[in-house]
């Protein structure tokens, strides 16, 4: 599996720790949206797309089953987020 695009779409909303929305395209035929990209504790984080469960919680809609892929998801994502942001200076 490769990751063969991402979008970002930086968020500025007041108070709020998301700094960004992204799209990914796998092997050019399958799209993951809505990976938020949140300021934590210790940097930069991608938060898979999730919906509210009627208990209350969050469960992830679509996301991946090992850490591997977790890091390259987030690996190509941060460095499409800073291209963002470099590219506004």
């Amino acid at each position: 599996m490769e990751i063969t695009s991402v979008t970002v779409r930086k968020v500025d909303k007041e108070g709020s720790r998301m700094r960004g929305i992204a799209s990914v395209l796998l092997d050019d035929s399958f799209a993951v949206h809505d990976i938020r990209i949140i300021e934590g504790e210790n940097g930069l984080f991608i938060a898979m797309p999730s919906r509210k469960t009627p208990t209350g919680g969050y469960r992830d809609i679509a996301h991946p089953i090992n850490p591997e892929v977790r890091a390259m998801f987030q690996d190509k994502i941060l460095e499409a987020y800073q291209n963002t942001l470099d590219s506004e200076e």
